[in-house]
């Protein structure tokens, strides 16, 4: 039976950041509108973390099941390493995924009741990401499926429920941190694409091969300070975000160095720090500038 700390690390807290930037970008496009609601934007951050914890129980539960995750280089995995029994991990995620409807039900009556099929786009989105008979995730597809769920929408979402319109400097940050969160799963497949190949998910990364792979992950960490330069129309106090960017050149050592395997785990972590640091300070700047 797996131990408090293994369902922790199996809920991979790495990917966290990918649940709080939206939120904090989405909050600060509110805000730079007069229109922020901060119990609305803690409910917001609610459902991005049950949301992203829901989807990596659910990935662990159906890698796990398909002997993907039977050989890893990675951390935790609660089903393929048998630490957990399929049926535990599985409820831990229609748990998580519930809180996220329950909560996003909520955010949904008090704004628009139309959110209602976005959040219902979302957790189909979580499932099938890696669950069902033909998983999107193993078809190169999770890269665009992350800018989307944990970008456009993380970040509009939160901005349309707290001000009940969206702007250009929402749009902005919506493509930035869309941009960090995909750079953060790109590191991450590329650490796999051995594993990956050997087993049938043929991820992005597989598809794209190794050399081809890295280069994009460089590209997508340069995007989001393509954007701090955007929202300098809105206020030059954007411009705090260029702090960020020690992060993101860390973010990316191992990935232009070659690194492999176990090596690549810094790239996910700092690509997270990265996006979360540029979210905070860049929200900061536009909700006070």
């Amino acid at each position: 039976m797996a131990t408090a700390a293994q369902w922790i690390e199996g809920a991979r807290p790495r990917t966290l950041p990918n649940a709080i930037a939206p939120v904090l970008a989405g909050t600060g496009a509110a805000a730079s509108l007069d229109g922020a609601v901060w119990w609305k934007a803690l409910l917001a951050l609610l459902v991005s973390l049950a949301l992203i914890i829901g989807v990596n129980y659910a990935n662990d539960y159906s890698d796990g099941i398909r002997g993907t995750d039977d050989v890893r280089v990675g951390p935790v995995r609660l089903v393929g390493q048998r630490l957990a029994s399929p049926a535990a991990v599985r409820n831990a995620a229609m748990l998580s995924l519930g809180i996220a409807a329950v909560v996003g039900l909520v955010l949904a009556a008090t704004t628009a009741w139309w959110l209602l099929l976005v959040g219902v786009a979302c957790l189909a989105g979580a499932w099938f990401y890696t669950g069902g008979s033909k998983p999107y995730g193993y078809s190169g597809f999770g890269e665009i499926a992350v800018f989307v769920f944990f970008g456009l929408i993380g970040v509009l979402g939160t901005e349309f429920v707290q001000a009940e319109q969206i702007d250009w400097a929402g749009a902005v940050l919506a493509v930035s941190v869309g941009a960090f969160s995909s750079a953060v799963l790109v590191a991450n497949n590329l650490r796999d694409i051995p594993t990956d190949s050997q087993s049938g998910k043929v991820t992005l990364a597989v598809k794209l091969g190794d050399p081809r792979t890295r280069t994009l992950q460089l590209a997508l960490l340069t995007v989001p300070f393509l954007g701090t330069l955007l929202l300098v129309a809105r206020t030059p106090f954007a411009l705090v975000g260029l702090l960020a960017i020690p992060l993101a050149v860390r973010a990316n050592a191992p990935v232009r160095s070659g690194k492999g395997g176990l090596e690549l785990i810094p790239a996910l972590r700092d690509s997270g720090l990265a996006m979360l640091a540029w979210s905070a300070l860049t929200a900061l700047a536009i909700s006070f500038g």
